[in-house]
């Protein structure tokens, strides 16, 4: 899954595919390095970011989206607005991705059932402005585990067909590098819920910790492609049905790699 960008303020890449012309020609790119699903979004989710209205998300995301969609991409889009999710899926997407798995807005999980499209569940404890004071835990594994599996069961009793949810860890999301890390780690345990894994490290910042060391300053996020696509190999071993990264090449050879491997085991 490859991942446009199309806002002035993600952490990765802010700005560079802002405009529509610039962000379709980007997701064609992404689909000629490998890509087999490009993720659009108009909304910056990094920490601390604050909300952009529904209005502009909708200029931001929907002609992007019938952009590549016209072109033959299969197209998903990141938000967490029904509004938007619906407009999106009209325009040729044929997934949602909603890294609030339907808490932020309660139209969306009655969206989603009628649009009959698979729907990622992300693990979430709140919005941007807010998350990382929620990054407490007693066992993070566990505790994300029993708190998807919750919010698979009120997605269900809302009208999705179980046979569409897509789970995502939400890596970075409420958690620091240390529970980002032992999530990796489990990743293989996150089969027990019975759904297709979606894993998005990609330049996160328990990368950057990670490649920073002790006492030094991590790399700029667009230096974590290399760490990426090292997540994306063990994600792969793991039995991920996606990973959802900023530079595809990387990532789609080292997949061919693990899953080379895991042939010849």
């Amino acid at each position: 899954m490859g991942v446009v960008n199309v806002t002035p303020d993600s952490f990765s890449d802010g700005g560079r595919w802002f405009d529509t012309t610039t962000a379709v020609k980007h997701g064609l790119h992404l689909v000629a390095e490998g890509a087999d699903l490009v993720d659009v979004g108009g909304e910056s989710t990094r920490p601390g970011a604050s909300r952009v209205d529904e209005a502009e998300e909708l200029r931001r995301v929907v002609p992007v989206v019938r952009g590549l969609a016209s072109e033959g991409v299969t197209v998903s889009v990141d938000t967490m607005r029904a509004r938007v999710a619906e407009q999106a899926v009209a325009a040729g997407a044929v997934l949602v991705n909603d890294v609030s798995g339907g808490l932020a807005d309660p139209d969306m999980i009655p969206a989603v059932a009628a649009a009959e499209v698979p729907f990622v569940v992300m693990h979430w404890r709140g919005f941007s402005e807010s998350m990382n004071s929620r990054a407490v835990y007693g066992d993070v594994v566990a505790e994300v585990l029993d708190e998807l599996r919750q919010r698979m069961d009120a997605v269900v009793a809302g009208g999705v067909a179980p046979e569409r949810i897509v789970i995502d860890p939400g890596l970075g999301f409420a958690k620091d590098a240390a529970h980002d890390l032992s999530l990796v780690a489990h990743l293989a345990g996150l089969h027990t819920l019975g759904r297709p894994l979606l894993v998005a490290a990609s330049r996160k910042r328990f990368l950057g910790h990670v490649l920073a060391g002790p006492g030094s300053a991590p790399p700029p996020a667009r230096e974590r492609d290399a760490a990426t696509a090292a997540v994306s190999a063990l994600s792969a071993s793991a039995g991920a049905w996606a990973v959802r990264v900023h530079e595809v090449r990387a990532t789609a050879d080292a997949v061919r790699v693990a899953r080379a491997v895991e042939g010849a085991a």
